[in-house]
């Protein structure tokens, strides 16, 4: 495929963005023609595209809070996505995030001569759409060549919900080293010298569980007072973690330093590496802690660490919301440092199985196939 087209709500900070960045970025280091589409403006992308990628704009990001004007911005998003279609001719267009895979669903009826795949980043009971946006993405992905789902379990799903023709299972690539980006907090300008670090990476989102995994610190730090935890990340639920930090008397050993653009950094400073999600995606700070050969403590969520950590040999997965459980894995690891190590040896393997030239390949297998026409 020469021309790629990706259509993506915006390029800020998440870890769809980041993979849609890392796609194009390596087709347009390789000679194809690709073009990034978003509705918001280049001015708030935060991930960095390569120079030959070609940038636009649809505008129309503003959300609506009346059902009427809803319905016409998004008959409008659709209309726009096709005109572009049409001007761009694209050999194939690849749609990220739930809603974006509907509007091409519908931009592309009667326009068969571009190959439409829509990707799902999330696990997709876990954030419902609402009745309106459940039907139409039941209904409409019939219209699309394929959908590619992160996981097994999400596949399922998609396989029993949509009338998807095709479901393929694709992980997200992760980049090793990852690039650094503004802004630049050194990892020793947070904490206090000669601890060790446990690391958590995400959102302050409910989603992403840090007020149980602050809790179960928590039970931690007297046990391991030589251990200090840093969240990265910003989100909506900052002051509330913020208060309960303050709550539990932990402002001397729990950090939110906020985002940072030199993660590498920061994973190379870490000891060991946490997620307390509630449910996930996929889950690419494991792999990328995984890479930096840091061992790694997951909820065994839906969906995503299961399919990265191999429990007892790079890391250990706990039951999905287990505080006691969480408390019991971390103790293990922080009080064992062979252990750490022994776990560390075996991580950096995720290197290759998550690679960017092992993913590419198969999205190319993909564009192959369906090109061909094969089932």
């Amino acid at each position: 495929m020469d021309r790629i087209l990706f259509y993506i709500p915006s390029l800020t900070a998440g870890g769809g963005e980041r993979v849609c960045a890392n796609l194009a970025n390596h087709w347009a280091a390789d000679g194809r023609k690709v073009i990034v589409a978003t509705l918001s403006e280049p001015e708030t992308d935060y991930y960095k595209l390569h120079p030959a990628v070609e940038r636009r704009s649809l505008g129309l990001l503003v959300t609506s809070n009346h059902i009427v004007s809803a319905l016409a911005r998004n008959m409008k998003r659709t209309w726009r996505l096709r005109r572009l279609l049409y001007a761009c001719q694209p050999d194939v267009a690849i749609a990220f995030m739930t809603t974006s895979n509907i509007w091409l669903a519908l931009a592309r009826v009667g326009l068969k001569s571009v190959i439409c795949i829509g990707s799902e980043h999330i696990y997709p009971p876990k954030e419902p759409l609402g009745p309106i946006w459940e039907r139409l993405r039941a209904f409409s992905y019939r219209n699309l060549d394929a959908v590619m789902a992160l996981t097994e379990s999400s596949a399922a799903w998609l396989k029993t919900h949509t009338s998807a023709r095709r479901i393929v299972v694709i992980p997200n690539p992760i980049s090793h080293p990852l690039p650094d980006q503004p802004p630049y907090v050194p990892p020793e300008f947070v904490g206090q010298p000669g601890r060790k670090r446990l690391l958590a990476i995400g959102r302050l989102t409910g989603q992403k569980g840090f007020d149980l995994l602050i809790r179960a610190y928590h039970l931690l730090h007297p046990h391991h007072p030589d251990w200090e935890l840093v969240i990265l990340g910003e989100g909506e639920l900052r002051p509330d973690l913020e208060c309960l930090i303050e709550r539990l008397r932990l402002k001397d050993a729990v950090y939110l330093p906020g985002v940072v653009g030199n993660v590498g950094d920061w994973l190379r400073s870490a000891d060991l590496f946490v997620l307390s999600s509630r449910y996930e995606g996929f889950g690419n700070v494991l792999v990328e802690a995984l890479n930096h050969g840091v061992p790694v403590v997951s909820f065994d969520c839906e969906s995503g660490p299961g399919d990265i950590v191999r429990h007892e040999v790079d890391g250990l997965l706990v039951p999905a919301g287990d505080g006691s459980a969480l408390v019991a894995a971390l103790h293990r690891l922080m009080e064992d440092d062979d252990l750490r190590r022994s776990y560390a040896l075996r991580a950096v393997e995720a290197r290759q199985r998550f690679s960017l030239q092992e993913i590419v390949s198969r999205w190319e297998r993909l564009f192959r196939e369906l090109r061909s026409g094969e089932s």
